[in-house]
């Protein structure tokens, strides 16, 4: 039985589509809360603090990916579990989705059971570590509360897919992953995603590195990892 601790909130503004996901998720276990644009769900999270969001790209008010932006960028928000759920199927489209912080992304029509299984994994994948305390290695430093990355000391920009993408090589460092591991542990939609989608990020994250981009080492036929070697 899932937990039952804090609700599932599905910002959706097609009825059927609530209705069927309400009944999923309920039947397998939690509480669900729904909103049908992005101001009642901001309204929302102001009040109570969500387990999930499942969030539509279309909504009536404004774009899905508006409010996601919004939630990662409110210190409050930012670790806030997000699956975005909609019909926009192509992989730019989930690129998009990635780079603006979602955690997963499910595309319509779905089955209720995809839709349960890939909500148990980001729960697995969020809870367990996401340590706290300041990684480094050579001249980086990685700090997971503040989300902030530094080189030499001095801060660098980077998005939010790239950040995600650090923070896990970070946390496991000399230890080569391939591109299907990636995929499964820092964005969990190895199904859906293509691999290359990994090559992209990893690029970006080099590019933002600047002179710490050598850290990060392509394995030949195998992955990636970081090291200093």
């Amino acid at each position: 039985m899932a937990s039952r601790s804090s609700p599932i909130l599905l910002v959706e503004d097609e009825l059927p589509i609530v209705e069927l996901m309400s009944f999923a998720l309920r039947s397998a276990g939690w509480e669900v809360d729904s909103v049908q644009n992005t101001a009642d769900a901001w309204n929302y999270l102001q009040q109570r603090r969500p387990q999930v969001i499942l969030l539509d790209w279309m909504l009536p008010d404004q774009s899905g990916l508006r409010l996601l932006s919004r939630i990662r960028a409110d210190r409050n928000f930012s670790t806030l579990p997000v699956i975005m759920v909609t019909a926009k199927g192509m992989e730019e489209d989930k690129i998009a989705g990635l780079d603006q912080g979602a955690d997963d992304y499910i595309t319509k029509p779905f089955s209720p059971r995809e839709l349960v299984a890939r909500i148990k994994a980001l729960i697995r994948r969020k809870a367990p570590e996401h340590a706290e305390l300041e990684m480094s290695m050579g001249p980086l430093t990685v700090d997971p509360v503040s989300c902030r990355v530094s080189v030499d000391d001095a801060q660098i920009d980077i998005g939010h897919a790239e950040f995600k993408l650090l923070k896990f090589l970070i946390a496991h460092p000399e230890r080569v992953f391939s591109r299907s591991q990636l995929l499964d542990k820092v964005w969990g939609d190895h199904a859906v995603l293509e691999e290359r989608t990994v090559d992209v990020h990893v690029l970006r994250l080099r590019k933002a590195l600047g002179k710490a981009d050598f850290l990060v080492k392509t394995v030949r036929s195998v992955g990636y990892m970081l090291s200093e070697k």
